[in-house]
């Protein structure tokens, strides 16, 4: 049995019998006025982290969800777009969709302003998607792509890029894994359909993103997630596996390579009132300014000794320039 087929069946059992934490950590759940989300999608809420940001979600956008698990984030997401097929859900496992599709019925109940059409679920792989090309504003997963091996990982990306339109955002929540796993953990199909051992290192992450063709970046939040221990795991060390929110953007790839936000601010801190370097970055007096890890190094190499660049801090919700 591949490890896919292993992913289908672990999915399969968690939707005919919800099993909270399955894989995953318990988030917080949105507070928004109006939203009531049922007990049984946040028991069945398969996710590392959010996907779910407002400011991706301005002026009713079209979204694509991978992966839907209870239909929570596909909830969530019809709330920004209350149309019809305003979200697509994809996923490949039939009693995921009937899950989810049951679990929207109660969710109308709860929401006078939420009908199930909102949502459009459709059989299908993450690899092939069903969708049109250029059709998305927003495509999302959560806790889904790290379970891929290179090559169903290159095509999914290449998938996502391809429905996206010009400068729409893939937003992904994965685990990550910046030490090295033994062969036994990394080809164990269950621990990999468990979201656990499949994960990549940021760097290798954010290169296959860039590798697709997104041209900017953004790691939005960087948080701990679990300990593989000896005790319990094929290892003979602790391994940190931290979950990672990042997204992907369409935008042109600059002739100078991705810009790449790792949460990096430039401070100036000069005599004048400002400091201009001619290439579009314009530092205020003590204004600390978002700047991607392209732009700190320009800025550094300059030599200045009245600009701070800080370290990268993982975490960034916009702004700046490149």
């Amino acid at each position: 049995m591949s490890y896919l087929e292993t992913t289908k069946d672990v999915y399969r059992d968690a939707a005919l019998t919800p099993d909270v934490g399955l894989c995953c950590t318990t988030n917080p759940i949105w507070e928004l006025p109006g939203l009531k989300i049922p007990r049984i999608m946040q028991e069945m809420n398969y996710g590392c982290g959010t996907t779910v940001h407002a400011r991706d979600l301005t002026n009713s956008p079209r979204i694509l969800y991978v992966g839907v698990g209870g239909g929570m984030e596909l909830l969530q997401f019809a709330y920004f777009s209350r149309q019809k097929s305003g979200v697509v859900g994809v996923d490949v496992v039939d009693e995921m969709l009937e899950a989810s599709r049951k679990n929207f019925q109660e969710a109308e109940e709860m929401n006078p302003w939420f009908s199930s059409d909102f949502v459009d679920l459709k059989k299908g792989d993450a690899t092939d998607l069903p969708v049109e090309d250029n059709s998305i504003d927003v495509a999302a997963q959560n806790c889904l792509f790290n379970i891929f091996k290179t090559e169903e990982l290159t095509k999914a990306l290449k998938e996502m890029y391809r429905v996206l339109k010009p400068h729409g955002r893939l937003v992904m929540s994965d685990p990550t894994c910046e030490q090295e796993m033994n062969e036994e953990l990394r080809n164990d199909e269950r621990l990999r359909a468990l979201c656990l051992s499949g994960s990549l290192s940021i760097k290798d992450y954010v290169k296959a993103l860039t590798d697709a063709g997104f041209g900017t970046i953004e790691i939005r939040a960087r948080k701990p997630y679990r300990i593989l221990d000896p005790k319990n795991y094929p290892t003979d060390e602790l391994i940190y596996i931290e979950s990672i929110e990042v997204a992907a953007i369409k935008d042109p790839m600059p002739e100078d390579g991705p810009c790449i936000f790792t949460g990096k601010a430039a401070i100036y801190y000069g005599e004048d009132d400002h400091f201009d370097d001619g290439k579009g970055h314009v530092l205020l007096k003590n204004q600390p300014l978002a700047i991607c890890d392209k732009t700190a190094g320009a800025l550094a190499s300059i030599g200045r000794d009245d600009i701070y660049i800080s370290e990268s801090t993982f975490h960034y919700d916009g702004g700046g320039c490149c």
